[in-house]
């Protein structure tokens, strides 16, 4: 069903777009494509960045999405080092940095995010974990006697906290608030990340209030420095959504995009951490920074573009390693939603599953910790959308299966 000389073009590099480049193929379009990305490496993965490349434990090639032959060999346009710089929807073209304009028939937006930056004095010295060349850049501050400031107790923050502790390095960690991943995971499960790396050799202070980084480390708002020979932020990420705003696509907090993953303009799709979508099954918008979603969401724009019927459905997920505790979460729960945590096995222990009930007691999202096996059981318990028993919610005799509504 090719569509002319123009085709398919994908703006960004990353998982995003190399999947939307093997789906398009996969669902039997066969007009061009071309992927450009404004990194120079093929495009990869980023979990490995803050967990086992970070750690020294894998090779880049196991990140790589595809060989580079591999887009020779499906005829895809790959180009590297290409940075957009415009998008003329009006014209049908993207804009590059060299002023170069492609033409496309269909624009997928797979930009990414970038790291935050803290408006304080010396932020723009300390380093960011978004590329291979931030994690090299990492990796080379680790060893024994030195010493990693790391601000932030997000999953960034504290997956390489743990591998920078893994390769015997001191690390502080700092986070403003009263606990790990609190805005993410609530008290409960925040208790146990806390608790986590402490255990592993983490001098963890939170509410700490940053007043500046230094050459030598973090001054604090009362004055006093916490020395470090590296400074890492880890304060969260931004959508990149500045080349659609620009071009007048609707933007809030990500692109807006319908349960197809279309924007506001019907030839152009977003995909990634920069789609903010009208989820079919959770009924409300959500915009998801994490590989599961970037690895799937490009199935549901090829068959779009394809002209068929197409709603991404998929449950946001994902996952962490840090130490000895692996964990996988499932579903979507924000504080503001949220009525209690029901957890089910050993809390203590960090062998559990955790589960976020709405004022229904309906599941909206659970996270299984050292605990495996158990997401496509829990799944459709967050699909039903139908209140449960949480006290045999929580019994760890109780088959999921017979909580169902």
């Amino acid at each position: 069903m090719a569509d002319g000389a123009q085709g398919v073009v994908v703006v960004g590099g990353g998982l995003a777009g190399a999947k939307t480049a093997e789906a398009l193929r996969a669902e039997g379009y066969d007009g061009p494509v071309t992927l450009l990305g404004a990194e120079d490496e093929l495009p990869y993965e980023r979990p490995p960045l803050s967990k086992g490349y970070l750690a020294g434990e894998a090779g880049f090639d196991e990140a790589v999405v595809h060989p580079e032959e591999w887009y020779a060999e499906h005829e895809v346009e790959l180009r590297r080092g290409t940075e957009v710089t415009a998008l003329h929807l009006g014209e049908n073209e993207v804009e590059l940095a060299d002023g170069e304009r492609v033409p496309f028939s269909w624009l997928v937006l797979a930009t990414g995010s970038e790291p935050r930056r803290l408006p304080v004095p010396g932020a723009e010295t300390a380093l960011t974990l978004r590329t291979r060349a931030d994690s090299d850049r990492l990796r080379q501050t680790f060893g024994a006697g030195r010493r990693l400031v790391v601000v932030g107790a997000g999953w960034i923050g504290l997956e390489a906290a743990a591998a920078a502790r893994g390769a015997g390095t001191e690390v502080t960690v700092l986070e403003a608030s009263e606990l790990p991943l609190l805005g993410v995971l609530g008290p409960e499960a925040g208790e146990v990340f806390a608790g986590l790396h402490r255990e592993h050799g983490v001098d963890l202070r939170l509410g700490a209030r940053l007043e500046a980084i230094t050459p030598d480390g973090v001054r604090l708002a009362d004055g006093s420095v916490v020395p470090g020979d590296a400074v890492l932020l880890g304060v969260g990420v931004s959508p990149r959504t500045s080349l659609a705003e620009a071009a007048g696509l609707a933007v809030d907090n990500g692109v807006l995009v319908d349960a197809s993953l279309r924007t506001s303009d019907p030839r152009v799709f977003a995909v990634g951490d920069i789609a903010s979508h009208d989820h079919p099954v959770l009924g409300h918008r959500v915009r998801v920074e994490h590989w599961n979603t970037a690895l799937t969401q490009p199935a549901t724009v090829a068959a779009a573009i394809l002209g068929r019927d197409a709603s991404y459905e998929e449950l946001p997920y994902f996952f962490s390693d840090q130490y000895d505790l692996g964990m996988e979460y499932v579903g979507h729960a924000t504080r503001e939603a949220t009525a209690r945590v029901v957890v089910r096995g050993d809390l203590a222990g960090r062998e559990f599953v955790a589960f976020w009930l709405d004022d229904e007691d309906r599941v909206l999202a659970s996270m299984n910790v050292n605990v495996w096996d158990v997401v496509d059981e829990v799944r459709p318990l967050i699909l039903a959308r139908t209140p449960v028993d949480a006290a045999r919610l929580a019994d760890p005799g109780t088959p999921y299966a017979d909580l169902g509504g």
